[in-house]
């Protein structure tokens, strides 16, 4: 399409006989062009190109960008959105990130990392400023020449090949960004997130090893309602029942001197969450938290309240029958919903379980192909997890805090601004802190 357009005359101009106007170009020249009308080439408006980064953000209101890659000199994140004045210290991202790394016993990795974070922008005085917040952590036990052989050949079930079909090339030693690494930051994110949810609606996020290949802890053995992060942490697998856990531990090592791997489920609690989070139709909570907890490494499966057991009842067995409690609030007798129901947080106990896959890279022979696409055998070489799921523990209650604090956010910004109906909606009850409290 071409539009007609007056133009002041420019350097290098073309003029109406197809020569160009310059600098001492004669008079009648310049009198030709100033009285003609000069053609454009004029493209059609069309609507703002929006760009965002190629999935490596996560959240709208409280965004996380992570960043770094296995074998780089550090993983991290940037935490935009975050409340000001908010008591904050590395010490209270260390904790979970310990619970994280690698090396920590005998069936996990042996890559030998301190995991130390440092937060580098976004804190004043201990106090969060509302500005961007940065976090890195250094990686210092890095041996790239592991991946030789997969630098040639894929491993199978890895993302090796299909980060070569995307993108063309790959980041080789330890995978790159595909690497468990990655979580680093989703997991110092996460202690952000639930320190933000534990001050302000005094809600809480814990998850624990409910399965370990064919080891499963029989339902009804943990109480949601009273279970401790002292329980979970008592042992390597973080499973909080002693005998299952011995049980699990026990499973792993059988595996691990085989140089194979297995899987397992983690099961994940959120106790004191608010209701009235999440939005219908396409942002409904438990949405929300699958695609949360199934962005991380390795993942399956999710199920959610009755998950797929609650297909083999009917629907008298399954609904979760309402009550009044003895202070006035509307409770369920059972929990089958999960928590949620109708995408929307109801004020019960939120359960979800998540399974994770077994360990792709293994010290065993298999069959693949090279990147020449010719047939051959690979024996990995490299230190993984024979097991991901004690280690997944932190990531999954991180992931799922980030989605509650996003989501409590998007709540008060909505349904806070004027006075709550007090007939049918309870406002989150804001615990208040003395100045000792808010500075510790």
């Amino acid at each position: 399409m071409a539009s007609s357009v007056a133009s002041k005359l420019f350097l290098g101009a073309p003029t109406t006989n197809g020569s160009t106007f310059r600098i001492g170009s004669p008079a009648s020249d310049i009198r030709k062009l100033s009285s003609s009308t000069l053609q454009l080439p004029v493209r059609p408006r069309s609507k703002k190109l929006q760009i965002q980064a190629a999935g490596n953000t996560f959240g709208t209101y409280f965004r996380v960008t992570t960043s770094g890659e296995s074998h780089g000199g550090d993983v991290g994140c940037t935490i935009d959105g975050c409340p000001p004045r908010l008591p904050l210290s590395e010490s209270d991202l260390q904790t979970d990130l310990d619970r994280r790394r690698p090396g920590q016993s005998r069936i996990t990795t042996p890559r030998k990392e301190t995991d130390t974070c440092r937060i580098t922008s976004g804190i004043y005085e201990g106090l969060t400023t509302g500005t961007p917040i940065k976090v890195t952590v250094p990686n210092t036990d890095q041996r790239g020449h592991d991946y030789k052989e997969m630098s040639i050949a894929y491993r199978p079930s890895h993302a090796d090949a299909t980060y070569d079909l995307k993108y063309g090339i790959r980041a080789v030693q330890g995978g790159g960004r595909s690497s468990a690494r990655e979580t680093i930051g989703r997991v110092a994110a996460g202690a952000v997130a639930k320190k933000i949810l534990k001050q302000y609606a005094g809600t809480e996020v814990i998850a624990y090893v409910s399965q370990v290949h064919k080891v499963e802890l029989p339902e009804g053995i943990v109480d949601h309602e009273t279970l401790t992060l002292e329980q979970i942490e008592s042992n390597i697998v973080r499973c909080p029942d002693p005998e299952y856990a011995e049980k699990m531990i026990a499973a792993i090592d059988v595996i691990r001197v085989r140089g194979d791997s297995i899987g397992g489920i983690v099961t994940c609690v959120v106790r004191n969450a608010p209701p009235g989070l999440g939005s219908p139709v396409f942002d409904k909570l438990e949405a929300e938290l699958a695609k949360a907890v199934m962005s991380l490494p390795a993942t399956k499966g999710f199920e959610f309240g009755s998950g797929f057991k609650g297909t083999f009842m009917t629907g008298s067995e399954h609904n979760d029958e309402f009550y009044v409690d003895e202070l006035g609030r509307i409770r369920t007798r059972t929990n089958r919903s999960g928590g949620i129901q109708g995408g929307i947080s109801n004020g019960e106990i939120i359960n979800m379980r998540v399974a994770f896959k077994p360990t792709a890279t293994i010290g065993r022979k298999q069959n693949t192909v090279t990147r020449e696409k010719k047939e051959t055998e690979l024996i990995a070489r490299g230190r993984h997890d024979p097991c991901v799921v004690p280690r997944a523990v932190p990531m999954v209650e991180a992931m799922v805090a980030l989605v509650l604090v996003d989501q409590l956010m998007a709540h008060h910004a909505q349904c806070n601004l004027f006075p709550v109906n007090p007939d049918l909606q309870e406002p989150v009850k804001v615990p208040r802190h003395s100045p000792a409290e808010i500075q510790s």
